[in-house]
């Protein structure tokens, strides 16, 4: 079993996010960067599979500028075997980062796709969805466990009601919660070794691709500030300031 797992380079979750002074977006010059937290988790899930003996090769894809070969390179030393980067300086939409993954897929042949369930920068959770549906591939979102019985999986996904099970059949495309695992560190042998690891890098004219102009982005502000709250010793208390506030 061939696995692809998508990554996306965003600002480290632990980081401070600053606007641009005109609104057009975040400052990412000297902010620390990491893979997309989700998607580290997806990794660590095909190199599980791997370690079982499940799956024979871990192929990791980024799509963006020349700085995401640092975040490959980081998923490479996880333990990913090979990766794959598509370099473009245009911000692309969730349908154009699926087109892009469904033509990877279909080109080297995968099994089984692994991605994060949404990227914490944008927080669109459409990409996965959208791969399945490109490839008429059957789906398992929001995954906390996965078990390999054959040619199926078997998986667990949070839902609002609960836990869900489903039956997949491969091939097919699964989306990472946060409970499935916990992501291991690179080790400074595996750092050093995945400078040698295979890095194929495309641009959107060898792939023939044209980004679809679908919608643009206006203006970023801030969060609105607000006030602190307030603590009351008694359901009463709480009550008289509900009603002073024209709440009740």
């Amino acid at each position: 079993m061939k696995i692809l797992i998508p990554i996306k380079r965003v600002i480290d979750h632990m980081a401070k996010i600053h606007i641009k002074p005109d609104g057009s977006g975040v400052i990412n010059d000297y902010v620390k960067m990491a893979i997309n937290p989700f998607d580290e988790i997806a990794v660590e899930q095909a190199l599980v599979l791997r370690e079982q003996g499940q799956a024979t090769q871990v192929t990791v894809l980024s799509i963006g500028p020349v700085g995401c070969v640092e975040t490959l390179r980081h998923a490479l030393a996880l333990g990913a075997d090979q990766a794959i980067h598509i370099q473009t300086d245009i911000p692309l939409l969730p349908l154009d980062i699926a087109k892009l993954i469904t033509h990877i897929v279909q080109k080297n042949v995968f099994d089984l796709v692994i991605s994060g369930k949404q990227a914490i920068d944008n927080d669109c959770n459409q990409v996965g969805q959208m791969v399945a549906a490109l490839l008429g591939w059957p789906q398992g979102t929001f995954i906390s466990q996965v078990v390999v019985e054959g040619k199926t999986l078997l998986v667990k996904r949070e839902v609002d009601h609960g836990i869900e099970q489903l039956r997949l059949v491969l091939p097919c495309v699964l989306t990472t919660d946060l409970r499935l695992n916990r992501p291991r560190y690179a080790s400074l042998p595996n750092v050093m070794k995945a400078k040698n690891k295979p890095l194929e890098t495309y641009t959107l004219a060898q792939l023939n691709f044209k980004p679809r102009e679908g919608q643009k982005t206006l203006q970023i502000l801030e969060p609105t500030s607000r006030e602190g709250g307030i603590l009351v010793a008694s359901i009463q208390e709480l009550i008289e300031h509900l009603k002073k506030e024209q709440v009740l």
